[in-house]
């Protein structure tokens, strides 16, 4: 199957600058279906890195572009009861008519972060414990049968209704590259959707996740590599650096050196993007989830081009 390029929605990037209505994102949601992406994502932050919610966004997108997939990137399960959060994504992707990924995370270690778990009244060093087994509670609620779960949550002859389109519920992808994130993609994961690392070193790595799934007795087929790249796309060589620095140094809060150390961007001229891309396609990856550093419907149209080419040459 060719690479399938995402876009992901700036639900963040529309707060930052002051503007939370939420139709004009569905506009981009309209205009990158036109534009030939394959799928439409949104992250995920309650106070830290204040945005839309992410499952509420996508339900409108789905009423809005249907027929197209859709994705959380990422999406911080740890945050939620686990319960709540299979009745939501259920009916999400029943809306979603079977097309919904659920891409999720632990989140990082940073203060702001650790104050919004505080916030939601979940304990930030049992986040990992509470993903895993809030979305095996999950998968269970899932099947549409009555569940007895004895555990951080208790349940008792439980079942869920509706149940998600997709027999099963969604795949679920893990996001992360250190090395605990790679033996939990392989064991227990349907996808891998890091954000960082060359093509070479994503390589390596999704062989390393192959290899874990294969000893751990999981067919190796059924797991999908995506990547998450951050693109600023300029003939102008500085000023799209000037523009992603920018970008990374109002998002993170951070200086633009450490988040580019720790996260895979581009930017450079739209002549040498399907190459840059390619190098992904090449390696295995079956998605590139894409964000832009501002100027949507430019980047949109210049992504097009590059996928054009990008599938040309597959």
């Amino acid at each position: 199957m060719a690479t399938r390029i995402g876009y992901l929605l700036p639900t963040r990037e529309q707060i930052m600058e002051g503007h939370p209505e939420a139709l004009p994102l569905l506009r981009l949601a309209q205009l990158a279906r036109d534009q030939g992406f394959h799928s439409l994502w949104a992250g995920d932050s309650l106070l830290a890195r204040p945005r839309h919610d992410p499952l509420t966004m996508l339900a409108a997108v789905a009423g809005r572009v249907p027929g197209i997939e859709l994705g959380t990137a990422v999406l911080l399960p740890a945050l939620r009861n686990p319960v709540v959060l299979a009745q939501q994504v259920a009916t999400l992707d029943q809306l979603a008519q079977g097309r919904l990924i659920l891409g999720v995370g632990i989140a990082r270690d940073v203060p702001s972060i650790r104050a919004e778990f505080a916030a939601a009244g979940v304990p930030f060093e049992k986040r990992v414990g509470r993903l895993i087994e809030g979305l095996r509670l999950a998968r269970a609620l899932w099947s549409g049968q009555p569940v007895d779960w004895a555990g951080r949550w208790s349940l008792e002859g439980s079942q869920l209704l509706p149940t998600p389109h997709r027999p099963g519920g969604p795949p679920l992808w893990i996001a992360g590259s250190l090395p605990a994130s790679l033996e939990r993609a392989g064991k227990l994961f349907d996808g891998w959707l890091p954000n960082a690392g060359d093509a070479e070193t994503w390589s390596r790595q999704w062989g390393e996740i192959r290899a874990i799934a294969r000893a751990a007795g999981r067919d190796e087929k059924r797991l999908t590599g995506a990547m998450y790249l951050t693109l600023s796309i300029d003939d102008n060589l500085s000023r799209a650096a000037a523009r992603l620095d920018a970008y990374l140094e109002r998002y993170y809060e951070q200086p633009a050196a450490l988040v580019r150390a720790r996260q895979q961007c581009y930017a450079g001229p739209s002549s040498e993007l399907a190459g840059y891309l390619s190098a992904y396609a090449r390696a295995g990856a079956g998605y590139l989830i894409l964000r832009f550093a501002g100027e949507h419907e430019r980047h949109l149209a210049a992504v097009a081009a590059a996928r054009a080419e990008l599938e040309r040459n597959a």
